[in-house]
């Protein structure tokens, strides 16, 4: 694959992480306080009153949610350090090449 494209998908990975956690993070912060705070968690609900659930639970889907948006940052930052370390313009075949010492040179002679 093109080395400006691992940049791409590095860009659309990072954009996408933050992009996640600020929409969807804010139901996930609450988790931490009411288990250490209150001991009792609750699930709330636009149209109901809150249901009280085990603690637990909620925690793990907080702790599932930064586990995805992590993997997506981690993933564009990997995939940003592929793009830069990449071979860019090392490897251009002899016959491609148009300035001094390629082949379209040496047919003219």
């Amino acid at each position: 694959m093109s080395d400006i494209r691992y940049i791409i998908i590095c860009i659309v990975l990072i954009f996408s992480g933050f992009l996640v956690l600020g929409v969807f993070g804010h139901d996930y912060q609450i988790a931490n306080i009411e288990a250490n705070e209150f001991g009792k968690c609750y699930q709330y609900y636009d149209d109901k009153e809150p249901v009280a659930i085990d603690c637990s639970s909620k925690l793990f889907d907080q702790a599932l949610f930064f586990i995805i948006v992590t993997v997506l940052i981690v993933g564009g930052i990997i995939s940003l350090i592929k793009g830069i370390k990449g071979k860019w313009d090392n490897e251009v075949k002899s016959k491609d090449m148009v300035g001094p010492g390629g082949d379209k040179n040496l047919e003219k002679d």
